[in-house]
């Protein structure tokens, strides 16, 4: 039986319906992945999800927690999952019950992508300078700290080898208005994925940032005038458009095939080139 993917926004020319006999390619096949941080429809990481399944790797997904299950249930049935398990990153525990369920249920792990983001919305709507020192913690731990928390426990399952992958965003590098705390998170995030890299290449591990355009995503929505920003990116990229979840997954699918065998340590841009445009 067929299965249709829900693609908002998408402008790829292939096949959104895959089965056994019509996935879109078999360059992932035989890959086996976890994919953290989808929420609905929208969601980068379901993008990132139902491509890679579509090029053939089998999925594991994380929901939140007993109320986001509602919403990501059908989306891992819809993309034909193999494993969903419940995980909070702020709860103790939670992650290390995923891995070793992952480890007795495959035995393997060649990739992992992390698209989880937080911060209070008092913090992320003020200034840098009046940040709580409990929602700086928060926000580094969930955004950054899980990432490097992750690897770790993917590690000794990348028996031959894997691909670690976060999502970052522009306001890393430079300052974008009403970014604010995640400004500095997020470009410590990128600095994880540098050191990472270097400390897991012997291993046959690769790790990368992406870097998407803004997204309509339910977690974007929590920054002030991010209207402002969806229309500011449209104007000044050079195609004048936004991305979309599914050029974020091709690139992403990409990444942990073995066409990027060669390259780790970097931030990827998929933005449609907005990053270029002083």
């Amino acid at each position: 039986m067929a299965t249709t993917f829900t693609d908002p926004n998408s402008i790829d020319p292939l096949p959104k319906v895959w089965d056994e006999n019509s996935r879109v390619g078999d360059m992932l096949k035989g890959k086996k992945g976890l994919v953290v941080g989808v929420a609905n429809a929208d969601s980068i990481a379901f993008g990132c999800a139902a491509k890679l399944r579509a090029f053939g790797a089998d999925i594991a997904l994380t929901y939140l927690n007993e109320k986001s299950k509602q919403y990501v249930e059908p989306l891992a049935k819809q993309i034909d999952c193999s494993l969903l398990m419940q995980m909070d990153v702020a709860k103790p525990g939670e992650m290390k019950a995923v891995f070793e369920q992952i480890e007795a249920e495959w035995g393997k792990l060649d990739f992992v992508i992390h698209s989880i983001a937080f911060a209070p919305k008092d913090d992320l709507h003020g200034r840098i300078v009046d940040c709580s020192e409990t929602g700086f913690l928060q926000s580094m731990q969930i955004s950054c700290y899980s990432f490097i928390e992750m690897a770790r426990y993917a590690e000794p399952l990348m028996k031959e080898g894997g691909a670690l992958v976060t999502m970052t965003y522009y306001g890393a590098d430079k300052v974008v208005g009403n970014y604010n705390i995640m400004g500095p998170v997020k470009a410590a995030l990128q600095a994880s994925v540098r050191y990472m890299a270097n400390e897991l290449g012997q291993h046959g591990i690769r790790v990368y940032a992406v870097s998407p355009g803004p997204l309509k995503t339910r977690a974007a929505s929590g920054i002030a005038h991010f209207d402002e920003l969806i229309d500011m990116a449209v104007t000044r990229s050079p195609g004048q458009r936004m991305v979309s979840i599914d050029e974020v997954g091709r690139v992403v699918s990409f990444l942990v095939g073995g066409g990027a065998s060669g390259m780790t340590g970097d931030t990827i841009f998929v933005d449609a080139g907005l990053h270029i445009v002083a």
